[in-house]
């Protein structure tokens, strides 16, 4: 068999995959915080006809001869600048302008937001700033478009919980009847005194216990910290605040679907932002984005430069079909010439 042809073989495989990330990238060009990624080859080993020499007294150097056996995918890299802002008219929508994770995840919900057991995700001191998911399956997402569902419970548009810091002023507890919207009970008029014990999930209910009265929640907003805002018989009550992670790596996340991400070996652990309060030596919320409420991130998907790929690797890929034809062609003769 020729070489050339396990080389245009090697061709076909390498632009294939290319042209199945281009696809991908433009399938999702629409898509809420999506982010582009781009194929890099490499030459796989090479096999060597001629050995080189040195140079002599009465003779020149001679380089080695060699024949390349074909190419190989050397990485699909992830684009996480940061897509265009879209406005919306929801005030639940949220975008990080810059760094930074929302912190989603699945399983048993605590029994209130001053637990620190299971159902919440803990948090090993405020100086790491690292998470211990506690029975929580979790995940991190750049798509912000929250929902409200009947419970109370704020949740990604596939139903993941949204994880946050409690408020010790606007104790959440959460009911395990599906039917049975979640309380929250305020004291000292719901003042932001935000926990960094442990994460729970966030909850925006229709109506907040105030001095043991109920009143109607009547407006809703969030912060560019995350901090999450209800207004209430003409009170202020903050409810919770956002948790913002980010990665060592972020290139190096498993994207899981559903617009989320998990931590690999090459990504590194979460990094909690630090929680509205903290101790003076443990802020880095510089490191990190801001939350817009009422808008949400565009894909970074550049449609041009996703044509132009798909254009050359399209190419590529017919010249090592006719690489392949060619040979075909060689073999055909030399199998003629017995005849």
């Amino acid at each position: 068999m020729l070489p050339s042809m396990y080389s245009a073989i090697s061709g076909l495989h390498a632009n294939q995959k290319k042209l199945d990330v281009v696809g991908n990238n433009i399938a999702n060009s629409s898509t809420t915080a999506f982010k582009s990624q781009s194929v890099t080859y490499e030459d796989v080993m090479s096999q060597t006809v001629a050995s080189g020499s040195g140079a002599s007294s009465s003779t020149g150097g001679i380089n080695p001869q060699q024949i390349g056996m074909g190419v190989q995918v050397s990485s699909i890299d992830t684009d996480t600048t940061t897509g265009d802002m879209q406005p919306t008219n929801n005030p639940l929508d949220c975008m990080i302008d810059g760094k930074g994770y929302f912190v989603v995840g699945t399983g048993q919900l605590p029994e209130d937001s001053s637990s620190t057991d299971a159902g919440t995700i803990g948090q090993e001191d405020e100086a790491t700033h690292l998470i211990t998911p506690n029975s929580v399956d979790v995940t991190y997402t750049r798509d912000g478009s929250f929902k409200l569902d009947p419970q109370g419970n704020l949740h990604t548009a596939s139903g993941l919980r949204v994880y946050g810091y409690p408020n010790t002023n606007a104790v959440i507890t959460y009911s395990t009847d599906t039917n049975t919207q979640h309380t929250v009970d305020v004291t000292n008029d719901g003042t932001a005194e935000i926990s960094g014990d442990a994460l729970v999930p966030m909850v925006i209910p229709d109506y907040l216990s105030i001095d043991g009265e109920k009143y109607p929640v009547t407006q809703v907003s969030i912060g560019n910290t995350g901090l999450i805002t209800a207004t209430c018989n003409s009170k202020s009550v903050v409810l919770g605040q956002l948790a913002e992670v980010s990665f060592s790596n972020e290139k190096g996340l498993s994207k899981m679907g559903n617009n989320t991400y998990s931590i690999s070996a090459s990504s590194g652990n979460a990094i909690l932002r630090n929680r509205e309060g903290a101790d003076a030596a443990n802020i880095n919320s510089g490191e990190y984005g801001s939350i817009l409420s009422n808008k949400l991130e565009a894909s970074n998907v550049d449609l041009a430069t996703q044509f132009t790929d798909m254009i050359v690797a399209s190419r590529a890929f017919e010249a090592n079909g006719k690489i392949i034809t060619t040979d075909d062609s060689i073999l055909e003769t030399l199998v003629n010439l017995k005849r």
